[in-house]
C-alpha cells in the first residue's frame, strides 16, 4: 500500500504539473509528506517507498559563503540555492515558527534561522544570546553564531546530529523527548519534567550527570523566559543500547504579555509555573536535595549576570533590545516569588 500511495502521489503531481495545477496540501495524506520529504532528516530518520532500494533525496544545501554572499549574487542576477532562497526572500523552507535552511560548510552542517521584519523583538539575537549564556553557566548546548545577511541577521546552529568522516557524513540516531514519553501532539501537554527524569534514571548512560544537566536545563529556560519547552525541543542520541542527552537546542526566550507565566512542560505534578519556587519543589525527581538544588540556582544567577555584559556586545544588541530582555524577560520578577530569600537578582 505504501509503494502504491507513493506512485499515485508522483502520477497525479506530473499531472498537474503539466496542467499547472498546484496541489492541495489538505488532501495530501501523511504518507504522501513522508514520502517525498528530503533525506537529511533529523537524526537517522528518512523515509522510502522500498523496504530493499534506497534512495537518496538530499537537498543541495548552500554553502556558508553563498549566505554571506547573498545579496552579492542577488544584485548580479546569481540564482541562489532554492533553499537559500525561499528562506531569505520568500518564508520558511523548513519545520517551524522561522524561515530556515540548510547551510554545509564543509566540515560542519549548519541550520540557519532568519530574522523576519515583524518582528517586535530580534528573536534571532535573542536566542543567540540565551544559547551562548546557556553556555556560559555550564550546560551543554549547541554551538552557535551570528551572521549577516541581505540585510538580515542570521543564527547558525550547528548540527550535533550529523559526524563528519573521510567517506562522508555520518548520522547519530537520536529521538525526542516526545517520542520517549510515547505521546502524540495532540497528549504533548501532559509532557513533564519529573517523567524525563524517571527515563533518564532507568534508561540513560551516565544517570546522575544526565538528571543534574537535565534539572540545569529546566532552571535555565526558567531563568531566561524561555517558555516553549515542549516535549521536541528534548532529545537524546540512541546507540542501539542505551540513551544519551543531546546538547540543548532551541532556548529561546519569549516576549510575555505580563509577569506569570508557564513551561510548555509541567515541571513537577500539575503545576508548570515559571518560578524558582517550582523548581525547588521539582528537585527530588532529579535526584537533588534542597541545598544542592538552590547552591545550583544560585550559581546559574551568578555566571548569568557576570556574562551578561559581553554576551550582549558579542550579539550586537541595540539598547532597545537589551532593555527589553533584560527587564521583561530574563531574571522576569515573577520568577522569583516564593523563591528563598538572596536569590532574587535583576540584570544592568
Amino acid at each position: 500500500m505504501a509503494l502504491e500511495g507513493g506512485g499515485h502521489f508522483v502520477e497525479a503531481g506530473a499531472a498537474r504539473a503539466m496542467h499547472h495545477v498546484p496541489a492541495d496540501p489538505a488532501q495530501l495524506d501523511e504518507l504522501t509528506y513522508l514520502l517525498q520529504s528530503g533525506s537529511d532528516r533529523t537524526g537517522a530518520l528518512d523515509f522510502q517507498a522500498s523496504p530493499e532500494h534506497y534512495f537518496s533525496r538530499d537537498p543541495v544545501g548552500a554553502s556558508l559563503q553563498s549566505l554571506l554572499q547573498a545579496a552579492e549574487k542577488v544584485d548580479k542576477g546569481i540564482a541562489l540555492e532554492p533553499g537559500l532562497d525561499q528562506a531569505l526572500f520568500h518564508g520558511s523552507s523548513l519545520g517551524g515558527a522561522r524561515p530556515k535552511a540548510m547551510i554545509d560548510d564543509g566540515t560542519r552542517k549548519l541550520i540557519a534561522k532568519f530574522s523576519s521584519s515583524s518582528d517586535t523583538l530580534n528573536v534571532v539575537k535573542a536566542e543567540f544570546v540565551a544559547m551562548r549564556l546557556a553556555a556560559e553557566v555550564g550546560l551543554t548546548v549547541a554551538s552557535v553564531e551570528l551572521v549577516r545577511s541581505a540585510g538580515r541577521d542570521v543564527l547558525l546552529v550547528e548540527r550535533f546530529d550529523r559526524v563528519p568522516s573521510d567517506d562522508g557524513w555520518h548520522r547519530r540516531a537520536m529521538v525526542s523527548a516526545l517520542t520517549l514519553f510515547g505521546l502524540d501532539e495532540l497528549m504533548a501537554r501532559y509532557a513533564s519534567y519529573a517523567d524525563l527524569a524517571e527515563i533518564v534514571r532507568h534508561r540513560f548512560t551516565r544517570p546522575k550527570q544526565t538528571l543534574a544537566e537535565l534539572y540545569g536545563r529546566l532552571v535555565f529556560n526558567v531563568l531566561c523566559g524561555n517558555t516553549d519547552d515542549h516535549a521536541r525541543n528534548h532529545a537524546a542520541f540512541w546507540d542501539g543500547r542505551q540513551l544519551s542527552l543531546t546538547p540543548a537546542y532551541d532556548i529561546c526566550p519569549q516576549l510575555r504579555t505580563g509577569n506569570a507565566a508557564s513551561q510548555a512542560m509541567l515541571i513537577t505534578g500539575q503545576d508548570r509555573t515559571s518560578r524558582i519556587a517550582t523548581c525547588l519543589a521539582a528537585a527530588p525527581h532529579f535526584l537533588l536535595g534542597t541545598d544542592e538544588a538552590t547552591n545550583l540556582i544560585a550559581g546559574q544567577i551568578r555566571r548569568l549576570r557576570a556574562a551578561w555584559s559581553k554576551v550582549c556586545r558579542e550579539a550586537g544588541l541595540s539598547q532597545v533590545d537589551r532593555s527589553l530582555l533584560s527587564k521583561r524577560v530574563f531574571l522576569n520578577p515573577f520568577i522569583f516569588e516564593g523563591a528563598p530569600p538572596g536569590l532574587e537578582a535583576r540584570l544592568d
